[in-house]
């Protein structure tokens, strides 16, 4: 009875389970009015327990029956309410079109200055469709409006809800608990589901991935693992899609939806990949450029100009793509270990180590250890850890050996087998490392001397003159000593902050010098130069008081670099030595003693190169 009252009409089923036919809310209630008392009871009980308001009418128009709701609702009492006409208290002229049409009333608004309630008119209708009574449901303004802002508020929540997921980039779906696709947005991934979305409505995405659509389903992993889940899915066709689901869940903490965003990230995918491709590219560019950046720097920093120099750094150009042993022939201080960071700098092995060890500087006892190194415990003193040689330490760049003919014999025959076979034993081991190093030797000896007098290992010789190279003296390059000076010149005056500079005829000076200690010596005199001088000119008279000193004129030979006629060359050194007599020894009579001729000659040509030069004597002494 409750659940018939409660709804509009019932469904009457007969013993055979099957349908017989529906009876209306209205026609029950009439019925009850026409039974006895106990019926009439039950009703009074059916109406107190409904919360909305109840108001009954007979034949008459007249209230015969309410509720305490619908009292509530108009603020009245049962006194005021029962046996009174209904048209008192409710609309008189709907009340009288539902008993004269038959037909219910719905949701008729009622307001007076005490109340508002919203009223549906409803007939109790006799077998013969006549209007018997009538029963009036009320239900309070208030609450109808606070239903109707609640619904209004729904909807705007949904059409907010819907906006946000039309402007959203990704693909949202949202899942029941058991994988049924509840709603989508409109953002749907091309040529990924093969079908209308609208047609998997209540169906279950798992099965798709059984059906291989995708692989793998965010939905099953999200309701194994009841946390969020990101993976990647590759469909037949060869597409990405980045899938993120995650779960919602009740208050019993039970899963109730899950809701998944997708991306197509085949595109994403792709450009990423090309990217990475483009930086190894870039990077290897920046690598290349960083080289020849570094080269540039290093070329700048070789300072020369002369033929045979230039014939030199060619040969070095070329040998510095190879791995051959080179040997470096040189006097001392002419740049040997210079040409060798060149073949280091110039070549493939540049991001390689570039080590350097003088074979002269380090004891015998000591030379082995360092070139080899030693396994742990080799011998008392040694390092615990054990050591790695130079051999080991330059792996895959270039060993400078440096004054190789000071290598004692013994070390040498190891030196032929790291040569020959490219490995290294080290001292206290018996097993052998494999190295990749080139071999740069020089030297200041004569090696081939060396080998006849049995100091030398003659097939150790073969192994290192493999590409010699002969690096001429300063003296026999004489172009490459004013760069050479200035040069000197501008370091210092950058690291101390001077401004010396040197003039032409100390410049003249310096080039008739013969330099026995080659670059080494010149760079020391600028330094010396630089320390000493008063004057921020440097010239000739102040040049020539230290090359003079401790050095043998009679050993000076003039250097002509380039043919020209022989009279042009006599007047040339003539000059270049009368001028330097003068400088130095102030008078003709102690330069012509100097020079070995008469002091009348000097006299006359040292006044004929003034007057040359424009130049007027003034006080010219012969004491």
């Amino acid at each position: 009875m409750f659940q018939i009252i409660g709804e509009p009409f019932a469904i009457i089923i007969g013993e055979d389970g099957e349908p017989l036919g529906y009876i209306r809310r209205e026609d029950v209630l009439a019925e009850l009015f026409k039974q006895e008392n106990k019926s009439v009871d039950l009703l009074k009980i059916l109406l107190t327990s409904i919360p909305m308001g109840i108001f009954v009418l007979d034949k008459e128009k007249q209230i015969i029956n309410c509720n305490e709701s619908g009292l509530k609702m108009i603020k009245s009492t049962t006194e005021q309410v029962l046996n009174y006409p209904g048209g008192v208290i409710f609309s008189a002229q709907q009340i009288n079109n539902v008993f004269a049409t038959g037909k219910t009333i719905l949701n008729h608004l009622e307001i007076t200055n005490d109340t508002g309630v919203l009223v549906d008119y409803c007939p109790i209708l006799t077998n013969d469709d006549e209007v018997e009574g009538m029963i009036i449901v009320v239900q309070d303004l208030p609450m109808v409006e606070d239903m109707a802002n609640e619904i209004e508020y729904i909807k705007d929540l949904n059409r907010d809800l819907n906006a946000i997921l039309s402007s959203i980039y990704d693909e949202i779906l949202v899942v029941n608990a058991i994988g049924e696709l509840i709603r989508y947005s409109d953002n749907i991934i091309q040529d990924f589901w093969k079908v209308d979305l609208k047609e998997l409505i209540g169906k279950n995405i798992l099965e798709l991935e059984d059906q291989g659509l995708f692989t793998p389903s965010v939905t099953r992993l999200v309701i194994e693992k009841r946390k969020k889940v990101s993976v990647v899915q590759e469909t037949k066709s060869g597409r990405k899609i980045l899938a993120v689901g995650n779960p919602v869940f009740n208050e019993k903490n039970e899963l109730d939806r899950i809701i998944i965003a997708s991306r197509d990230i085949t595109e994403t995918t792709r450009l990423k990949s090309e990217l990475q491709e483009i930086r190894k590219i870039t990077e290897q560019y920046k690598k290349e450029l960083d080289d020849f950046k570094s080269k540039d720097r290093f070329l700048k920093k070789l300072i020369y100009c002369s033929p045979k120099m230039e014939k030199i750094m060619n040969q070095v150009k070329k040998i510095a793509d190879f791995s051959s042993t080179v040997l470096l022939n040189g006097e001392s201080g002419v740049g040997k270990e210079v040409i060798a960071q060149a073949i280091h700098q110039l070549g493939k092995r540049s991001g390689k180590p570039f080590l350097k060890l003088n074979c002269g500087a380090i004891p015998e006892n000591l030379l082995e250890s360092e070139l080899y190194g030693y396994a742990k415990g080799s011998f008392t003193g040694a390092d615990k850890n054990g050591k790695e040689g130079y051999f080991k330490q330059a792996d895959g760049g270039i060993l400078f050996l440096d004054e190789i003919g000071e290598m004692p014999l013994h070390l040498q025959v190891k030196l032929l087998r790291v040569l020959q076979e490219q490995e290294v034993i080290p001292i206290g081991s018996t097993v052998p490392i494999k190295v990749n190093v080139q071999i740069i030797a020089a030297t200041n000896k004569r090696l081939e001397k060396m080998v006849e007098n049995g100091t030398f290992r003659e097939d150790l010789f073969y192994r290192l003159n493999v590409i010699p190279i002969q690096i001429p003296p300063l003296r026999e390059r004489t172009e490459d000593i004013s760069l050479l000076a200035f040069h000197f010149l501008q370091q210092l005056n950058e690291k101390y902050d001077r401004n010396y500079h040197l003039t032409p005829d100390a410049i003249n000076v310096l080039e008739f010098y013969s330099w026995p200690g080659n670059v080494r010596e010149l760079q020391n005199i600028i330094e010396r130069l630089v320390v000493t001088a008063d004057h921020p000119a440097i010239d000739a008279e102040f040049v020539s008081q230290f090359l003079s000193l401790g050095f043998d004129n009679k050993k000076i030979k003039p250097m002509i670099t380039r043919v020209i006629p022989l009279q042009e060359a006599v007047e040339h050194v003539e000059e270049q030595l009368i001028v330097l007599a003068m400088n130095q020894y102030k008078t003709t009579t102690k330069a012509a003693k100097a020079l070995g001729i008469s002091q009348s000659s000097v006299s006359r040509k040292y006044q004929k190169i003034l007057n040359e030069k424009n130049i007027k004597i003034e006080n010219l002494s012969s004491i």
